[in-house]
């Protein structure tokens, strides 16, 4: 059977959208990351038809699909915000971006949960994340609102499975939304990846909480701090505390075929190394 593995990284927008299908395929990535505006900026420029018309010209001619791509919104965006009003900001800001997304023909957008600021619970916080993505969804039409796990630092939401299903579960079209694991976030919040044994552990929760029918992207990184630290700093793969065998199982994990696995490792001089390494785990 054919390995379907798409890995890339987190590129550059610089000089706009268009590019970056061409800095994908400099470091050999079969898939790729973006920002679709600048991520500390609340407004940006509109993305012109000529951009549009380039970037899809691009993204064909070195062989990418809308699937294989994850763009990243912004990171001022907290749709769990407890103050309406700030609230209202973020949901703005997250339909521009959902909308960029579908004015480049992209299927996915990938954003963190949110944060509660110790003002409200976790469960309410939650609450508002899912109604959010309701009324985001409901003025766009395609592009799946894709959640990210969280390492759990400061009081930011979904370093649970649980946060995760508890947000799909309250989304009205639930064949528009879904889950990017990030291995790093993973760890950190608690869960072990470092064997066998404990991968299997850990997807086995995933799947029994969330199910593995939501997953629709992963980030690569290994992870500077220990396991359970609650802490969110990436390292090079199989450099840090995670360690290459989970690399090696996920390279080798059929349930991640067809889905975007994008590196946001410190160093990105050493990406098309990292590229080429997971590819050189598959059996």
């Amino acid at each position: 059977m054919v390995n379907k593995k798409y890995v890339g990284a987190h590129v550059s927008a610089a000089g706009g959208v268009e590019n970056t299908p061409q800095n994908a395929a400099t470091i050999g990535a079969r898939a790729f990351a973006f920002f679709t505006k600048n991520q500390r900026q609340w407004s940006a420029k509109a993305i012109t038809q000529k951009q549009t018309e380039e970037f899809l010209k691009e993204l064909e001619e070195h062989g990418f699909t809308p699937e294989s791509v994850l763009p990243h919104d912004s990171y001022l965006i907290n749709l769990g915000h407890p103050d309406q009003e700030k609230r209202e900001k973020s949901l703005d800001a997250f339909v521009d971006e959902l909308q960029r997304c579908e004015q480049l023909g992209l299927t996915y957008l990938n954003f963190h949960p949110g944060s509660h600021l110790r003002e409200i619970s976790e469960q309410e916080s939650l609450k508002l994340v899912a109604d959010s993505i309701n009324r985001a969804l409901d003025v766009t039409s395609f592009t799946k609102a894709v959640i990210e796990n969280t390492a759990g630092q400061g009081s930011n939401l979904g370093y649970k499975f649980e946060h995760l299903a508890e947000i799909i579960r309250h989304v009205e079209d639930q064949e528009r939304v879904g889950v990017c694991l990030d291995t790093c976030h993973t760890f950190t919040a608690g869960y072990d990846l470092r064997d066998q044994e404990s991968y299997n552990r850990t997807m086995k929760q995933f799947e029994q909480i969330v199910g593995f029918k939501y997953l629709m992207g992963m980030h690569l990184n290994d992870s500077k701090p220990e396991l359970g630290s609650r802490k969110d700093r990436h390292e090079s793969i199989g450099e840090g505390k995670i360690g290459l065998e989970c690399f090696r199982l996920i390279m080798n994990d059929p349930r991640m075929d067809n889905i975007p696995m994008v590196l946001e490792t410190p160093d990105s001089s050493r990406w098309p190394l990292e590229i080429e390494l997971l590819y050189s785990l598959i059996e």
